[in-house]
């Protein structure tokens, strides 16, 4: 919708049309029924002056309606009649241009920029950058138009607001205070709308700062506290608190306040798909960062977030991924691929609203770089029977014995063959060498097994939570008495030699051994040849492991290595195994996944 030397964009003033040397930074808002898509657009570049480059820049807007066919809409772009309006302005200013970006949205038909004063003609240091010298927050109200230009079916009226409060006290003189964060839509109504800012100060430590509006715009407040330090480029979702998606020296990190920001706790599986504190061997650079993370309702709240990854075990095809959670699960609903061209800096902002998915991308090449909007239609589609599907199972288990706060995997009774499919339609296991049986399989021989793949290497497989905390409960039935002692059920260690970090194996001598970082410990309580035990593996703050039989802990918890000491991740959940005795038969059903400890 917005292409370089192509796209027609009318003037502020309505008097001209004319085209863009590039165009930037894509955002999506929603206001008055009118889905509106903004992108800053290069106006012009001087070179002229020896050493250094003079910009310009304006924020336009392309109207869709959500009345609107999509092939109506398609038709317009491609014959050039569809028109792109300026929606901000200041490239006729004497002392100064402002490059407006980080549009937020609230109320349905208000909205609000950063827009950074800059020094004069905006002058741009080659080794320095944008030097900013203020910034401020510009409100706009969305209104039915009037004369209905043509693609234009809202107007936007701004008013620069003022802050009114001083920023939070740090350990040191605050320098700077720049904007960051990406953008976000949808269909919600914040009573207060909040903004992340990035500062500076004179320790050299980077700080964030964050403010708020009660009165749709006009005044800001500063809150009172800050997030940690060292974190910068915040991504924010809002609802029953608030939360911040961080990128942090040694990770990407995820906090949250339920308290306007006095206090901000550390939130590792809030979000269960965001990778995070990710310190591993693993890591390749900025792979898995989050782009955008947006709040909205469909029957119930639920979140869709954007992030990077790969869409195969290659770890080579890199994807724009968009993942569905109510904070339990998440399921991936859409994959697109991406080239070498894009930074992990350049937003994909996606918006939910009026009955409709849409997504920005921002694409770039030799030729320039223009921004594309895409329908997701069956991916919502998909969207809505999945939390339709989380919302039935949770009721139904709510009114049993079964906790479902939490719940991220429950096996299937009606699964079979070599998948056993996970009802909540997140982790399916892949079963070898087992038989379909009542509620579950039975696994019989070396090499009889099922495996359920919590690595990051793949699509629909984004549960970082496993390296800090969870709980795995299955029921069991061991027929036989094996020959030597013999897996049962564990969480595996990536490090390329199967370690099992933590896990629960059963001897010949009918007794439970404990596993916790590949070694086995003295034999515990005694099991019983065909009668049913309830097992779970537990960790809990990233060390400390527990194995629990029918409810009691066998032996007592161990504290095993972290996973920053470890340098690798819990890639796998396994029944059995190669290692297990010719003549062993176990019976597993009822496996249930929560990312956090039971009690």
């Amino acid at each position: 919708i917005f292409v370089p030397q192509k796209t027609q964009v009318v003037t502020k003033e309505e008097s001209e049309i004319g085209v863009k040397f590039a165009f930037l930074t894509p955002s999506l808002l929603s206001a008055g029924g009118v889905m509106v898509a903004f992108a800053e657009s290069l106006v012009a570049i001087d070179f002229s002056s020896p050493g250094e480059k003079k910009v310009q820049f304006e924020v336009v807007a392309g109207y869709v309606n959500a009345a609107e066919t999509w092939s109506s809409l398609v038709a317009a772009v491609n014959d050039g009649t569809w028109r792109a309006h300026t929606a901000l302005s200041t490239v006729k200013e004497e002392d100064r241009v402002g490059v407006a970006n980080y549009p937020r949205h609230w109320r349905r038909a208000i909205m609000c920029f950063l827009l950074e004063a800059m020094k004069r003609s905006m002058t741009v240091l080659p080794k320095a950058g944008r030097q900013v010298t203020h910034v401020q927050l510009v409100v706009g109200e969305a209104t039915p138009a009037t004369d209905r230009v043509q693609n234009k079916t809202i107007n936007l009226g701004w008013t620069h607001t003022r802050f009114k409060t001083d920023p939070p006290q740090t350990q040191g003189e605050l320098r700077e205070l720049l904007p960051t964060g990406g953008p976000r839509c949808s269909d919600e109504e914040w009573h207060a709308p909040v903004f992340p800012w990035r500062g500076g100060i004179t320790n050299g430590d980077i700080v964030s700062v964050i403010t708020y509006s009660t009165d749709d715009g006009k005044n800001w407040y500063f809150l009172k506290g800050i997030p940690p330090a060292k974190c910068f480029h915040h991504r924010m979702g809002e609802g029953r608190r608030i939360l911040v998606v961080s990128d942090c020296f040694g990770g990407q990190n995820l906090y949250e306040s339920s308290d306007m920001g006095t206090r901000w706790t550390e939130a590792v599986g809030t979000l269960p798909g965001v990778w995070v504190k990710s310190k591993s061997k693993a890591i390749l650079g900025n792979s898995f960062h989050l782009d955008a993370l947006i709040t909205a309702t469909i029957e119930r709240e639920f979140m869709l977030y954007i992030q990077r990854g790969y869409t195969s075990g290659e770890k080579v095809d890199k994807a724009l991924c968009l993942w569905v959670t109510d904070e339990n699960r998440t399921l991936s609903c859409w994959t697109g691929c991406y080239g070498a061209w894009i930074t992990w800096s350049i937003p994909t902002p996606c918006c939910c609203s009026d009955g409709a998915l849409h997504l920005l991308q921002e694409r770039a090449n030799e030729k320039g770089e223009a921004i594309s909007l895409a329908r997701l239609t069956e991916e919502l589609k998909t969207i809505k029977s999945t939390l339709s599907t989380w919302a039935r199972l949770d009721a139904f288990f709510s009114k049993s014995s079964i906790p479902t706060t939490g719940l991220v995997i429950l096996s299937d009774t009606s699964s079979g063959g070599d998948t056993w499919i996970d009802e909540y339609r997140c982790v399916n296991a892949t079963v070898t060498k087992a038989a379909k049986v009542k509620n579950g399989f039975k696994f019989t021989a070396p090499g009889s097994r099922a495996m359920w793949s919590m690595s990051r290497w793949g699509p629909n497989k984004q549960y970082g939570f496993v390296n800090h905390r969870f709980t795995l409960v299955a029921t069991v039935t061991i027929h036989q008495v094996p020959k030597g002692s013999t897996p049962l059920l564990g969480a595996g260690l990536g490090d390329g030699a199967g370690k099992k970090i933590i896990g629960l194996s059963y001897s010949m001598n009918k007794k439970w051994e404990k596993v916790f970082n590949g070694t086995k410990t003295a034999p515990g309580s005694t099991w019983e040849p065909g009668r049913e035990h309830q097992v779970a593996l537990m960790l809990q703050d990233g060390k400390k492991g527990s194995v629990y039989v029918d409810g009691v802990i066998v032996g007592s918890p161990e504290m095993i290595p972290t996973l920053e000491t470890q340098g690798f991740e819990i890639p796998q959940f396994y029944v059995g195994g190669d290692e297990g005795d010719i003549n062993s038969s176990v019976t597993m059903t009822n496996v249930f996944l929560y990312n956090r400890p039971l009690n």
